[in-house]
């Protein structure tokens, strides 16, 4: 984790006379130390410079927990002194920053990305802890959101094997209860982060937390206590109220007591005691094995139920300028995804059509190619039957002579005189000879000439061809030429590159006290708060059957490849409840906190 020295920011601290001491401060994703606190300081002033050095606003859902001299979980009190508290003495004094109250409904109630970052990975590491409830399919879905968070798109071209097989991303007892190698895992959640496609970082750890918030066990701190029979049961103060569990299922509340139901909590050593409103309801009373757990109790009591009337007041003019700020940055932060998503958009169809015009640019090349080579063709068919042609003339030319000469031979035989006639048959031989002989040269005359004919005409033939082709080269050229102009040689352009007021005493006592007492509702405002409630019935709103369809294939797909063996308390409680209620986490709230006051109260006592 990164180490950040805040040496700087205790400057003036340091100048202070007296002297000090050193804090390191623990937040779910950093480190922080600061050195030269002055011994007199209050925790107020310690937790406000650590909201200060993140840039927290929203400092009213966290606090500085830590570990006291008897292993117990503390908080450390605004209203005392520093050392003055059950810390260690040993430097640097060590606290952990988390979230100790939580929102009903982080949509609505957490503004700053911050503060929405610190609940996410808190939460994360709740559910990977196995400290909060998360049905296997769900946990799949929430690690998509969370791979989401942290690498941004999905990008098939850079996304590798095995990328996510060093992540924490499910829970230790969802991976031991299934037949499944971390390749399989990783296929499914890769499947799921595919679909985030297009989300910030603030927007998928807002799905995830609005996902986290529905389980069971969400925003509970829970104490074991017993009630008047001595019963074993758990304590879950959580943002609503008071939720009562049996010692085996922390998952459904039997008994839930709103805090607008609620007019004073108190305790006296390990006696814990709730007064409803309802005046002839009886008291509330549970016992905490020690006299810390209950002050912690109480502690956490007040903190809630403050929270709990401030929603249902108007927001304040801080909270006020604190959403619009959120809104505003929001909104611009929108715009910039836009332009960057529009630039990316007139980038990749400025390389596709780069693209396009090398193809082209490449087929009109081929094309050239083409045409020199058949042009080159042409030229040389186009001088071979030039030469043929003046080869066959010269043939016909001499055969015509040979004719010619045969003609006179023959002519001049039949004019001589022939004394004999042994000569004159012999003559007549001779004559039938020749004639024959000349009316066959005669004939091969014929014929060359003919073919000398033939031969023009494709030597007329080839160089039409010839012009043709230097045609289609010209014109080949002239597309060449207005593709280069389109192409721009190469260069592509230069933009397309880029409630009510709490009445209590000492709420967080002294080690020395074994008793406080803190009203939470006067009388009179039972009715006003009542009707308020009234109007708003928090409501649970259905995810989408998109959803909720790709959940039960999940679930199914997995199923077959669940292992026998393995079987999980809170798995077989949550389907169990489901299969035979059909109930979700609100209807479950809203009926155990239907019953009247007096019959919540028998219930717990017969528990």
């Amino acid at each position: 984790m990164p180490l950040v020295n805040m040496k700087k920011a205790n400057k003036a601290a340091s100048k202070a006379p007296g002297k000090s001491f050193s804090v390191r401060v623990q937040t779910m994703d950093a480190e922080l130390e600061f050195a030269n606190i002055e011994n007199k300081a209050y925790g107020k002033e310690l937790f406000e410079l650590v909201c200060k050095t993140i840039g927290l606003r929203e400092t009213w859902y966290f606090g500085l927990q830590f570990v006291d001299s008897k292993d117990y979980i503390a908080w450390l009190k605004f209203d005392k002194k520093v050392l003055d508290q059950d810390v260690s003495k040993e430097a640097p004094v060590t606290f952990t920053f988390l979230a100790k109250f939580y929102p009903e409904d982080v949509t609505e109630e957490l503004i700053q990305e911050i503060t929405q970052h610190l609940f996410f990975l808190q939460v994360k590491q709740s559910i990977l802890n196995m400290d909060i409830y998360c049905p296997p399919e769900a946990s799949v879905l929430l690690a998509s959101y969370a791979v989401q968070a942290t690498y941004g798109d999905y990008d098939e071209s850079t996304y590798k094997p095995n990328m996510l097989a060093s992540e924490d991303l499910l829970p230790q007892r969802v991976i031991d209860q299934y037949q499944m190698t971390p390749e399989m895992w990783e296929e499914r959640i890769k499947t799921w982060y595919a679909d985030q496609r297009g989300m910030s970082r603030s927007e998928a750890e807002m799905e995830y937390l609005k996902i986290a918030q529905d389980l069971e066990m969400y925003g509970i701190n829970y104490f074991q206590i017993k009630n008047k029979k001595n019963s074993d049961l758990w304590l879950g103060v959580s943002a609503t109220g008071l939720n009562i569990f049996e010692r085996d299922n922390r998952l459904i509340p039997k008994v839930l007591f709103p805090w607008n139901e609620i007019k004073n909590i108190s305790f006296k050593d390990k006696r814990f005691v709730i007064k409803p409103i309802e005046k002839k309801a009886p008291d509330f009373i549970f016992y905490a094995p020690k006299l810390r757990i209950n002050k912690l109790i109480l502690e956490l009591c007040v903190g809630n139920h403050e929270l709990f009337m401030r929603r249902r007041k108007p927001d304040p003019m801080e909270i006020q300028q604190m959403k619009a700020q959120a809104q505003e940055e929001k909104r611009r932060k929108l715009a910039e995804r836009q332009r960057y998503a529009k630039e990316k958009q007139l980038k990749e169809e400025a390389l596709r059509e780069k693209e396009e015009l090398k193809r082209r640019l490449c087929q009109v090349q081929d094309d050239v190619r083409l045409a020199q080579e058949s042009l080159m063709k042409s030229e040389e068919t186009a001088e071979l039957l030039a030469e043929k042609a003046r080869i066959a003339e010269e043939e016909a030319a001499l055969l015509t002579q040979k004719a010619s000469e045969a003609e006179s031979e023959n002519s001049r035989i039949r004019m001589s005189i022939i004394k004999t006639e042994e000569q004159k048959v012999m003559m007549e031989l001779r004559a039938r000879d020749a004639e024959m002989i000349a009316t066959r040269l005669l004939d091969d005359s014929e014929q060359r000439a003919q073919e000398a004919e033939k031969l023009k005409e494709e030597l007329r033939q080839a160089r039409l061809a010839e012009r043709l082709a230097k045609e289609k080269l010209l014109e080949v050229s002239r597309g060449s030429v207005n593709i280069d102009s389109l192409y721009g040689m190469g260069r592509m352009p230069s933009d397309l590159a880029t409630h009510l007021t709490l009445t209590s005493g000492d709420y967080g006592p002294n080690e020395s006290s074994t008793e406080a007492s803190c009203d939470l509702l006067a009388n009179t405002d039972m009715v006003s708060l009542s009707l308020e409630l009234e109007k708003e019935k928090v409501e649970y709103t259905e995810k989408s059957r998109s959803l909720q369809e790709h959940l039960r294939e999940l679930k199914s797909e997995i199923e077959v490849l669940k292992k026998e063996d393995v079987d999980n308390m809170f798995d077989r409680l949550h389907d169990l409840h489901r299969q035979t209620t059909g109930q979700d986490k609100y209807s479950t709230l809203r009926a155990a906190s239907s019953n009247t006051t007096r019959s919540r109260v028998t219930l717990f006592e017969e528990l």
